[in-house]
């Protein structure tokens, strides 16, 4: 529907892979309400892959780098890049997760909707650089006790609840057959990152070592598919999962369990109910993972230097009877306390600034997009 008889016009912006699934029922519920929606996103193959397969049409605003100081000279460019399409376009709301709609919005009469998941201390150039150019910060409400200030509104949920809640989630079970599975075959998939984004200075995941010494124990109870961001080891290859990209999560939904180092894939596993094991430098630090561990018990992380209780819990899980079918329990507990994410999202972006006053007046109102 348009508000007040006006066509929005609506700047998302992709900066990894994540961010896709993230916006993309987002884009496409905006989009048959009759608003207009661009995106853009940076020389991301994984990204670019991925719209591509959702056939959602985007500009390239170039090539993302490693080093801090190819970050700080590239991001001049993104700005720049970023600023014409406003003005060409008239923007009238950015959401994302990115510095860019940040600034951007400053210097436009674009409105900036950033959504953050990640804790303060994790990501102190994010909150430094980001959180005082935006107009609203969006995030998960375990988050609260940081997110209070007057542009932070905080929701129940988590960012992977907007493509995986089941309103939107549906497995398929061709993808079983498209990894080489048989119908009930049992397997494990491991995700392995690379620490490369800004914030992952001095984090490790685990070494080489570790992950032949997982793959060792798990393929005697079943097929291994590992998954990873970039290069994958030679001696991990031939365990190389071919599947689309996008059904990566049917395959999650369907694992008997998921191990790796990824702050993001641990927690897809968990929201579908499947077993999650992490083991990353992030662990203790994370808020959203802390309460899919503790509070409802969907995953379990380790730091690297606990490796062997890590492998332990493994084996402890393998030998619970029905763990899968337990997992599922524990999911639903989460479910009845968490809302649809795109639904709250898209509710809030197309009545802004009135959706501002109600959800601070009445927060509980979010519970009506469960």
């Amino acid at each position: 529907m348009l508000i007040n008889g006006k066509r929005l016009k609506l700047l998302v912006d992709i900066g990894h892979p994540a961010h896709v699934h993230l916006y993309r029922y987002f884009i496409s519920e905006m989009e048959q309400m009759g608003h207009r929606v661009f995106v853009t996103v940076k020389d991301i193959p994984a990204a670019k892959e991925l719209l591509d397969i959702y056939s959602i049409k985007y500009m390239d605003l170039g090539k993302k780098r490693d080093s801090i100081w190819g970050k700080g000279l590239h991001q001049l460019r993104y700005n720049l890049k970023t600023f014409n399409v406003v003005r060409k376009e008239k923007i009238d709301y950015g959401i994302g997760s990115s510095i860019t709609l940040a600034h951007v919005s400053r210097l436009t009469g674009m409105k900036s909707f950033i959504f953050d998941d990640d804790d303060n201390e994790v990501e102190p150039f994010f909150v430094k650089f980001v959180h005082p150019f935006a107009h609203c910060i969006l995030s998960p409400d375990c988050l609260r006790f940081q997110r209070n200030g007057k542009r932070d509104i905080t929701y129940a949920g988590y960012h992977e609840l907007a493509y995986l809640h089941p309103n939107r989630f549906i497995p398929d079970p061709g993808v079983l057959r498209d990894a080489g599975l048989k119908a009930g075959e049992t397997f494990f998939v491991m995700r392995f990152n690379v620490f490369k984004a800004h914030h992952d200075s001095g984090i490790r995941g685990l070494s080489l070592k570790q992950k032949l010494q997982l793959v060792e124990m798990l393929k005697k109870k079943g097929k291994i598919l590992v998954t990873t961001e970039r290069d994958m080891e030679p001696e991990l290859r031939r365990y190389r999962v071919k599947v689309s990209p996008a059904g990566i999560h049917s395959l999650l939904y369907y694992a008997a369990m998921f191990i790796g180092d990824s702050q993001t894939m641990t927690s897809e596993a968990a929201v579908l109910g499947t077993p999650a094991i992490r083991c990353n430098s992030f662990v203790g630090r994370i808020t959203y993972l802390e309460e899919e561990e503790h509070k409802y018990k969907l995953t379990f992380g380790f730091k690297p230097g606990r490796f062997e209780q890590m492998v332990r819990k493994i084996e402890e899980l393998l030998a619970m009877p029905d763990l899968k079918e337990e997992w599922q329990k524990r999911r639903r507990q989460m479910l009845r306390d968490k809302i649809d994410i795109t639904a709250f999202m898209v509710w809030f972006i197309e009545h802004y600034p009135e959706s501002l006053q109600v959800v601070r007046e009445n927060p509980d109102y979010q519970y009506r997009f469960k």
